[in-house]
């Protein structure tokens, strides 16, 4: 092994190329106490504050990505991507990594690409179901893409392609090694306040929230309720102080801008309405959850969309497009109605777990690195 390990991480924009992207290190460090690793992120966006937070170093470098809908913003993409390409240099040249990695982002571009430039190996980690264009545009030099979809030869070089599954925090990912019975999940339901009697629907819109999934569960929540159901809602930062003002949380409906303990939730909740997001959808089927997916349709590339029919082709979830979802108070009392309709998205999705992305990941990196840097 190379003593001491240094590696380098690059992905940012969203959660969903940070986590995993810390996740990996995680598992580096885990293996390799002594290994140095540093991210590269993009200036302004939240890995500048996640990554620190998770205990990493991170460089920032001001590269921006592609503005479509306001083409004069992209008048100084040029420059930033030249001095990104430049800061890169400097890091890779002053630091001498034996391998650099790739979680997605447009900040992850420059990073692996002058990664290559400079002959340092590279792994792709490609969280989507339909490949960003900036993993597209790297993979065909990396050593590894690995994937959490299958069949994604099509857009990938078949040699360096490995369906690993998307990294997830390692207590979800211990769910996928015993499935929550009816008895776990009253036993969750009164520990987060619920009558463990009732059907709990949980409501996962990302921290942000969503604005459709939010006004169609206004819309359906008093019918679920008189029918006996229960809720937790956790509806986003942006939209709690509304809601709560307007509804507020009662006995049988609870209202949270964000969910800390997510494997209680998980284990309590006996339908799931959520975003499909890729680290979401892993943690999802980990978890076991019948999920009904509402995917957010003005994401990059379209990639929830991609992502929610990966699951609804192999009966592992429910794909509900957003301009369907006001059906979404009918579709879930048809759910809670039918049981074994829910025991069989569970199945699905337990089909399709796989916990040991971050090891998968690491084992395919440990291949790869150069030992000589």
């Amino acid at each position: 092994m190379p003593n001491p390990l240094r590696i380098i991480l690059s992905g940012g924009g969203t959660g969903g190329h940070i986590f995993p992207a810390v996740s990996i290190a995680h598992e580096i460090k885990a293996r390799y106490p002594e290994a140095d690793i540093q991210f590269v992120g993009a200036q302004g966006r939240m890995e500048m504050e996640r990554i620190p937070a998770a205990g990493y170093p991170i460089m920032g470098i001001p590269i921006a990505g592609f503005q479509r809908k306001a083409l004069y913003k992209n008048l100084r993409l040029p420059l930033q991507i030249l001095r990104s390409l430049g800061l890169v240099r400097q890091l890779l040249q002053r630091t001498k990594p034996h391998a650099v990695i790739g979680t997605g982002g447009y900040v992850s571009g420059p990073t692996l690409f002058m990664a290559q430039r400079q002959g340092i190996p590279t792994l792709i980690q490609e969280q989507n179901g339909f490949a960003g264009w900036t993993n597209r545009l790297v993979s065909r030099q990396a050593k590894a893409i690995c994937t959490a979809y299958p069949n994604m030869e099509r857009v990938f070089p078949p040699g360096q392609t490995i369906q690993t599954g998307n990294p997830v925090r390692p207590e979800i990912a211990a769910m996928a090694h015993g499935t929550p019975n009816s008895d776990d999940r009253a036993s969750a339901k009164t520990a987060l306040g619920f009558d463990p009697n009732r059907k709990l629907i949980l409501i996962l819109g990302g921290s942000q929230g969503a604005r459709a999934i939010n006004q169609a569960v206004e819309h359906a929540q008093t019918s679920w309720l008189d029918a006996g159901h229960q809720l937790l809602w956790q509806c986003g930062k942006f939209y709690f102080t509304d809601l709560n003002e307007r509804i507020g949380s009662s006995a049988d409906r609870q209202i949270a801008a964000f969910i800390d303990d997510m494997v209680m939730t998980y284990c309590a909740a006996d339908l799931v309405v959520s975003r499909a997001g890729a680290g979401t959808l892993s943690e999802l089927c980990c978890a076991s959850a019948a999920a009904i997916l509402i995917p957010s349709p003005n994401v990059a590339e379209d990639h929830q969309t991609h992502n929610a029919l990966s699951l609804h082709d192999r009966d592992a979830a429910l794909h509900l497009p957003e301009n369907q979802a006001h059906e979404l108070e009918g579709i879930v009392m048809d759910y809670l109605k039918h049981p074994e309709k829910m025991e069989g998205l569970r199945a699905g999705a337990r089909a399709l777990a796989q916990p040991r992305a971050a090891q998968d990941i690491v084992d395919q990196l440990e291949k790869h690195w150069s030992w000589s840097a």
